[in-house]
């Protein structure tokens, strides 16, 4: 399990990635049809939720998004039946992800609002800042932009009360950077460019060597940010660096719908220029690893 989650951390979703998930899973409920303890049967229905929602978090990342719903579904039957907290959560947090995907705000906030009133969220001020951060990308997605802020102030106030707990290995993404980074983001989309480039950078300069994938996915916030206010060079040396941060690799979906969406800005300011015509033949290539 903890090989598939730093997979995901250094490259983020894959199909053979979800395929070993899958098989994961069907070894656990193998093993559910023996005899055993109905601790350790929930023990087993947590793990199958696990495999299930990194496949389905990988579906997510490659942009298969009607295989992620099947599998997100699935995910919360085995969680329900493990009487997990944490696992319940994350089955949340991925649907709000998903909604998100999906552009379905209201199904997005439905979802975050489900993973806020969790009995994780409730009991641990670590999951109640990560939910309190998909309700800040939930109001963003709706226009709220106060709502939005008020949830992000929350979510900043809860993760500092947080402890250093022992908690599952797919929690260790989220800490104060990833919680800048999420701020990048909703600063992004409220256009408040400046400070969305100012939490880039403190989200760069604190998120884990191993978080490759993460780390990537900062820097196009950071590159979009330095676009929308008018430093076009600057913002495309910035996005070329995201291939090299992911080392050659294909990129995933999610990570290539952000890449589009600064290329076609990049076009719309500066057509022209050299800087962009070299970016223009860099991702070309970049595009034919996939």
């Amino acid at each position: 399990m903890n090989a598939l989650v730093e997979a995901d951390d250094r490259l983020g979703g894959h199909r053979s990635l979800a395929v070993t998930a899958l098989q994961g899973r069907a070894h656990v409920l193998e093993l559910q049809e023996r005899n055993a303890s109905e601790r350790v049967r929930r023990a087993l229905y947590a793990l199958a939720a696990e495999f299930t929602t990194i496949a389905a978090w990988s579906c997510i990342d490659v942009r298969d998004l009607d295989a992620a719903q099947r599998y997100l579904h699935e995910s919360a039957t085995f969680a329900g039946l493990s009487q997990d907290p944490p696992t319940g959560m994350r089955v949340w947090i991925n649907l709000a992800m998903l909604a998100y995907q999906r552009q379905n705000w209201t199904e997005q906030l439905a979802a975050a609002q489900a993973a806020n009133v969790t009995t994780a969220a409730r009991r641990d001020p670590f999951f109640g800042s990560m939910g309190r951060m998909r309700l800040a990308l939930a109001h963003s997605s709706l226009g709220d932009s106060r709502a939005a802020l008020r949830a992000l102030d929350t979510a900043q106030d809860a993760l500092g009360k947080a402890t250093e707990d022992d908690r599952p290995r797919w929690t260790a993404f989220y800490g104060p950077a990833e919680l800048n980074h999420l701020a990048a983001i909703i600063l992004n989309h409220d256009g408040e460019s400046a400070n969305a480039e100012a939490m880039a950078h403190r989200a760069l300069a604190a998120i884990p060597a191993e978080f490759q994938r993460n780390r990537a996915l900062a820097t196009c916030q950071l590159a979009l940010a330095q676009l929308r206010q008018g430093e076009p060079e600057q913002a495309t040396a910035t996005a070329t660096t995201v291939f090299t941060i992911m080392a050659s690799a294909p990129l995933p979906g999610r990570m290539r719908s952000l890449i589009g969406d600064f290329h076609r800005d990049l076009f719309r300011l500066a057509p022209s220029t050299t800087y962009a015509r070299d970016w223009a033949d860099r991702m070309r290539e970049e595009w034919s690893r996939a």
